[in-house]
């Protein structure tokens, strides 16, 4: 068996932000509030949903003890509908390919587990992945290296971790894992700010690299 890859889910392997925007003004319309656009979404995410809603009640003024109750209805709203989101172009090839090559797979998310599982088995790549730690798995989040030894821990030996943002590669460095950076993600600062990362732009180059590495 080859080394565990684990992937980052948002922004790596789905294009999810716009469904995360349709749920977010889907809540935001029923306290009144104006919609968020496309680029507030892309900077609130990436430390989980929990602060995706807090960052969203700050940015428009709502009470901050609405954060419990719209933290549930986002998280349940998520679960249930995936409209909007799609996988990155090659995605599923590159699993497939990775999966026929002896490569175990698993998900490492700040999303929680439960719409992180329905949007994977809803965009049809969810039995690709042995192992998912989620937001909600762990009393921590990233970019605390937790999360990602659990996520190995029910794949084998590490290998690879898969990312788009900086979150992502504190973990991996923290975790001391190698560490690739799907650049067309949700990173906010440029290559010089991830050192060491092997980069791509194009999910049908991602066999290619991990060969490379093998």
């Amino acid at each position: 068996m080859r080394g565990a890859v684990v992937f980052d889910l948002d922004g790596t392997l789905v294009e999810s932000a716009p469904q995360i925007m349709g749920v977010a003004n889907e809540l935001l319309a029923g306290e009144g509030a104006a919609p968020l656009s496309l680029p507030e979404t892309v900077s609130f995410i990436g430390h989980g949903a929990r602060v995706f809603v807090q960052r969203m009640i700050a940015a428009r003024g709502l009470p901050d003890d609405a954060a419990d109750r719209l933290y549930h209805d986002f998280a349940a709203r998520a679960e249930s509908n995936a409209e909007g989101a799609g996988l990155f172009p090659g995605v599923a090839r590159a699993l497939a390919a990775l999966a026929k090559a002896g490569h175990p797979l698993g998900i490492c998310t700040n999303k929680p587990a439960a719409p992180a599982r329905a949007m994977l088995d809803l965009l049809g790549i969810g039995h690709r992945f042995t192992a998912l730690v989620g937001g909600d798995s762990l009393p921590v989040l990233k970019p605390d290296p937790a999360p990602l030894h659990a996520a190995f821990a029910g794949l084998g030996a590490p290998f690879l971790y898969v990312g788009d943002s900086e979150v992502d590669f504190a973990t991996a460095r923290a975790a001391n894992v190698p560490f690739a950076l799907f650049t067309r993600g949700y990173r906010r600062g440029g290559p010089g700010d991830f050192p060491g990362a092997r980069m791509f732009d194009d999910w049908a180059d991602f066999p290619a690299l991990v060969a490379g590495l093998a």
